[in-house]
C-alpha cells in the first residue's frame, strides 16, 4: 500500500507504482500530485480496512506529511507507536539507552533554550528539534562562541510553519553528545522475519566540523561490501526492540576510526527524502528500493556488483548557501552545473521560491575523480545563480 504526499513525487515512483499495479490511497493530496487515474487507486476507507485486517500488509509513503494519516486512521494497528519511536527523537534515544548506556541526552522546550544552563553538558554537542526534517533546526555546538550564535539562529519564529507538526515540531529540542565518524545513510527494511535488508549505504559528506547540510551523499561498491554486514548486525537489536516487520527505514549513522556505529536518527515507513536514495538505488545498481521492498526480495550484490562498472554514485542537493536571500534569486544555471560534473545521470529542477533547494542532481563520479564532489561539496554556488 502506498502513501503518497506532498511536497514531492518522482516519475521514478509513479512509474514503479503503474508498473508493478501496486495500490495506492487515493487522498486528496495524491490525487493532487498525480493526474493519472489508471493507477490502481484505492478508497481511505478500503485502504484502512485492508491494513486492519493484516498486519503484513506492507505500507510505504514517500513524504513525512502521510504520517499524520497513520496517526489519524490506523491507530489500532502498531504502526502510528512504532513510528513514534523513531520519529520522536528522544523516544528513540530511550528506546536504545540500553544499547549505548554511556551516551549523553537530554530534552529541552524550545522557550528554555535561550536562558539554559551548560554546567551539565559537555562540549561538542548537538541540539536539534525532537521531531525534525532535512537537517533544519540542527546545530553542532563546539563552544560558547557557537552557543550564542545558535541561539539567535533557533530563535526564528519561521521555524514554527516550514513543515506540519507531525513531521517538524519545534516545541521540544533534544540536546545530545556529538557522535564522532563519519557519517552514513541507510536504505532498508525489516521483513516478514524482522531480519533487516540493506538496499543502500551512502557515505553522507561534509566539509567541515560543523556542517550540517545534505549536499554530498555517495554510494559505492566498496561502501557497500565494506560495510553491509556489519550494519545488518547493528540493526538487529533496533529492530527487535522496536518489533518491526515489514517495515522501511532511512537511518543515519556514524562509524568511528575503529568501526563502532552508533545511531543518529531513524525516519520510519520511508526511504530517503523527495524521492532520492532510493531512485539513485536504480541508477546505480539497477534494481528498484521500492519493488524490492513491496515484494520482499533481497539484492543479490555478488551478482549486482560482477555486472556493472566500479563507480561512485551521488546525490547532490542544491541547497541555498549562496547567501542571497530567496527574493534575490531569479535563475539557477543548471546547463552550467552539468558541465563542470563528469556525469550527470538525473536532473531535478525545483522552484527554489516554493522548495527548500534548487533541485537534485543524480552524478555518477569515475574512481580517482572525487574531487569533483570535493569542490561541490564546498561550493557556495554562485557561479550557477543569477
Amino acid at each position: 500500500m502506498i502513501l503518497i504526499d506532498k511536497p514531492y513525487i518522482s516519475d521514478f515512483l509513479i512509474k514503479t507504482i503503474k508498473e508493478n499495479n501496486f495500490e495506492i490511497v487515493a487522498t486528496k493530496s495524491a490525487k493532487e500530485l498525480i493526474k493519472d487515474d489508471s493507477l490502481n487507486w484505492v478508497s481511505e476507507e478500503k485502504a484502512i480496512s485492508t491494513i486492519k485486517k493484516d498486519s503484513r500488509n506492507r505500507v510505504y509513503t514517500n513524504s513525512e506529511n502521510s504520517l499524520s494519516w497513520v496517526f489519524d486512521n490506523l491507530k489500532e494497528t502498531n504502526l502510528p507507536k512504532q513510528i513514534q519511536l523513531f520519529k520522536d527523537k528522544f523516544k528513540f534515544r530511550e528506546l536504545v539507552k540500553d544499547i549505548y548506556p554511556e551516551f549523553f541526552f537530554k530534552i529541552v522546550k524550545f522557550e528554555e533554550i535561550q536562558d539554559l544552563n551548560l554546567k551539565e553538558i559537555t562540549f561538542p554537542f548537538v541540539i536539534k528539534p525532537s521531531l525534525g526534517f532535512f537537517s533544519i533546526g540542527v546545530k553542532i555546538i563546539h563552544n560558547k562562541s557557537d552557543w550564542n550564535k545558535a541561539k539567535k539562529e533557533l530563535n526564528n519564529k519561521n521555524l514554527h510553519n516550514i513543515y506540519p507538526k507531525d513531521v517538524m515540531d519545534i516545541s521540544t529540542f533534544i540536546i545530545e553528545e556529538y557522535i564522532e565518524g563519519e557519517e552514513y545513510a541507510i536504505d532498508c527494511y525489516f521483513d516478514n522475519n524482522g531480519d533487516a535488508v540493506i538496499l543502500n549505504i551512502l557515505h553522507h559528506k561534509f566539509s567541515s566540523g560543523t556542517d550540517v547540510s545534505d549536499r554530498v551523499y555517495s554510494t559505492s561498491k566498496s561502501i557497500i561490501l565494506n560495510y553491509k554486514e556489519a550494519i545488518e548486525d547493528f540493526l538487529k537489536p533496533i529492530g527487535k526492540k522496536a518489533n518491526l516487520k515489514n517495515f522501511p527505514l532511512h537511518i543515519e549513522i556514524r562509524i568511528d576510526s575503529i568501526g563502532n556505529m552508533k545511531p543518529i536518527e531513524v525516519n520510519p515507513l520511508r526511504f530517503g527524502g523527495w524521492c532520492t536514495t532510493a531512485d539513485l538505488t536504480w541508477y546505480s545498481y539497477g534494481f528498484n528500493a521500492y519493488e524490492y521492498y513491496i515484494k520482499n526480495k533481497k539484492p543479490n550484490w555478488e551478482h549486482i556488483f560482477g555486472n556493472r562498472k566500479d563507480k561512485i554514485y551521488s546525490i547532490i542537493v542544491l541547497n541555498n548557501n549562496s547567501g542571497y536571500k530567496v527574493s534575490e534569486i531569479s535563475f539557477f544555471d543548471f546547463d552550467r552545473i552539468e558541465k563542470d560534473l563528469e556525469n550527470v545521470l538525473v536532473v531535478r529542477q525545483l522552484d527554489i521560491k516554493k522548495d527548500p533547494v534548487f533541485g537534485f542532481l543524480f552524478i555518477e563520479t569515475s574512481l580517482g575523480n572525487e574531487e569533483e564532489l570535493n569542490k561541490i561539496l564546498n561550493s557556495n554556488l554562485t557561479k550557477y545563480i543569477k
